[in-house]
């Protein structure tokens, strides 16, 4: 059975969970700042920009975890 704690694989995670946060906030403060600039009733961009974010970003996960292992 492999070891999968090695330091490689653990920073490969954390490296991912940075992203994910980073893509969040920035997201999230372009669809605030957008919405305010708007001046829209609905906070739209707010709503939709995030879920980009998770969409995008779930499916880059997919993709770099589907490429064959060097």
């Amino acid at each position: 059975m492999a070891n999968n704690n090695n330091p490689n694989s653990m920073m490969r995670y954390a490296g991912l969970a940075t992203q994910w946060m980073v893509l969040l906030l920035v997201a999230i403060w372009g669809g605030m700042k957008l919405d305010k600039l708007l001046a829209w009733s609905i906070p739209i961009c707010t709503i939709l920009f995030p879920l980009v974010a998770i969409i995008y970003s779930l499916w880059k996960l997919i993709q770099d975890f589907n490429q064959p292992k060097k």
